[in-house]
């Protein structure tokens, strides 16, 4: 069996938990490693079975508090060397491993599949994590869906995607003409659309659950992202995330 837990995910900070009954990985660490190790007290997991905590890119929301946190679990941070070099350096990990994009890794029990994707940063990765026939993916920050999003997606039975904005918001909304320009464009975010038309496209019928993440504070409503994947929900279970506390653990 499979848990997974988004511990926090927002543009204030993101962490994703994938594990089993003896080890776990976590996707970016975004957050205080108090607020890591609380939220995951709260949903019942055990911060024991971490084996290792994966960088997708150096944004501080995806990496602020992972030189700490890994530094507490004593644990290795997975990143590539770009994203490391680009990355600030009072947070920058001391027990990192570098990973070329596109290699898989073994970690503990797992096989993480790593692949670029369209955003801007120095070298962004998403990831699809597998294991004992089950595979989750972790797709957020994503300008526009490449074809290696394209082609990993549908090998995924749960999945944490971006759905970032509502189009109508965000060009109505208060950012500044550059900001809506950059958050829009090929290397910013998805909206609410492209990630429902990504998934009503290219979806498996394996899969069971998607969690909507990364949704923006100023330019999306939770309420807003589950009524455009409502057509979905016959399908797979569509749940959102939360930027100030742990989503519910899904088991699969």
């Amino acid at each position: 069996m499979l848990e997974i837990c988004a511990l926090a995910s927002g543009s204030n900070g993101n962490c994703y938990y994938i594990g089993n009954g003896s080890d776990a990985v976590l996707i970016d660490a975004g957050i205080s490693r108090r607020q890591v190790l609380e939220r995951m007290k709260e949903r019942g997991l055990d911060p024991g079975r971490i084996r290792a905590i994966l960088i997708s890119h150096e944004h501080a929301d995806h990496f602020r508090g992972v030189r700490v946190l890994s530094n507490k679990l004593e644990v290795p941070v997975y990143m590539t060397r770009k994203s490391h070099e680009k990355s600030w350096g009072p947070n920058r990990p001391t027990r990192v491993l570098f990973f070329e994009p596109g290699e898989v890794l073994e970690v503990g029990a797992f096989k993480i599949h790593s692949f670029l994707k369209l955003h801007d940063a120095a070298e962004p990765c998403s990831f699809r994590v597998e294991h004992a026939g089950k595979n989750v993916g972790v797709f957020t920050d994503i300008g526009e869906p490449c074809d290696n999003v394209r082609r990993e997606l549908p090998l995924c039975d749960a999945l944490f995607l971006e759905a970032n904005y509502d189009e109508d918001m965000l060009w109505s909304g208060p950012y500044p003409p550059h900001l809506k320009v950059r958050v829009a464009g090929d290397r910013g975010h998805l909206s609410n659309l492209q990630a429902f038309e990504l998934l009503q496209a290219h979806h498996h019928a394996n899969l069971q659950v998607v969690y909507l993440s990364h949704l923006s504070e100023e330019n999306n409503r939770p309420e807003v992202a589950a009524a455009a994947f409502a057509p979905l929900q016959e399908r797979f279970s569509v749940r959102l995330t939360n930027r100030y506390a742990a989503a519910e653990v899904f088991r699969l």
